[in-house]
């Protein structure tokens, strides 16, 4: 893979690199509808996408696939991205990219996993997802399992069974001659490597809420208070409490 120079037709030597400034102009061209803007974007990165691949190079896949995939990743980070953000689209495209690679070697895995244990690790994330919400913290897996009413080895067995390791210190892009790392993209401070794409489009969702909802969200979910501790706090009803804390959860989910 380091060596090949073509890829699916593409001549890798000599993939355009567009600066800040050019990006910038070409969104605003793309959000105005101009195919041709949009084109121009995905060629100016296809270096990213080249350079995601490389940790891939230890698979036994076709690099052209894996370049084709990561394209794909590319174009749905182009599709969503949000200039108003304070953002840099690499930043953002990256995880994109990864994730959907993992997706196609999870779903052409030679090694095999089955549904019945798929559908359990899904359940097991949604729970994560849902005891993280409640809690302020990352459930381990016997909350896990008593919130599904498994066995704790079961929930285990699965989770690990969709996992691919990941080393934190595995250099994904190198922007502006500074390479971006996994670590990078996550900002848990317990060093947590199995969620950090989950952990990034959450805190995007959170960045959609008003001062007060992120407030009354890090309060209940991430200190632990109750909804009445908050609304002394904050010097509203509890009612009031209830009612923001409802309609911040349904608009991070809308953006989620």
């Amino acid at each position: 893979m380091n060596s090949k120079v073509e890829i699916c037709g593409v001549n890798t030597s000599k993939l355009p690199v567009l600066n800040n400034e050019q990006k910038k102009a070409l969104f605003e061209r793309i959000n105005g509808g101009d195919t041709a803007a949009r084109e121009e974007f995905i060629n100016g990165n296809l270096r990213l996408v080249l350079s995601v691949i490389q940790k891939f190079n230890n698979r036994g896949e076709y690099v052209d696939d894996l370049f084709q995939v990561g394209c794909i990743g590319l174009i749905k980070a182009i599709d969503n991205f949000d200039t108003s953000q304070n953002v840099k689209f690499s930043t953002y495209a990256v995880p994109m990219i990864i994730g959907e690679i993992r997706r196609y070697l999870r779903d052409n895995n030679s090694i095999r996993v089955s549904r019945s244990l798929k559908d359990t690790a899904y359940k097991a994330l949604h729970a994560r997802e849902k005891l993280t919400f409640q809690n302020g913290r990352e459930p381990t897996i016997e909350e896990i399992a008593r919130e599904l009413d498994m066995k704790s080895e079961d929930v285990s067995m699965a989770l690990d069974a969709i996992q691919e390791p990941v080393s934190l210190f595995d250099a994904v892009y190198h922007d502006d001659g500074d390479p971006i790392l996994v670590m990078d993209q996550v900002s848990d401070d317990k060093n947590r490597d199995e969620n950090w794409l989950e952990e990034i489009t959450l805190k995007e969702a959170i960045r959609k809420l008003d001062q007060r909802e992120r407030l009354i969200l890090k309060l209940r979910f991430f200190q632990g208070r109750t909804q009445m501790e908050v609304a002394q706090e904050i010097g509203i009803s509890q009612a009031q409490v209830s009612r923001l804390e409802k309609n911040a959860l349904q608009h991070m989910r809308k953006h989620i």
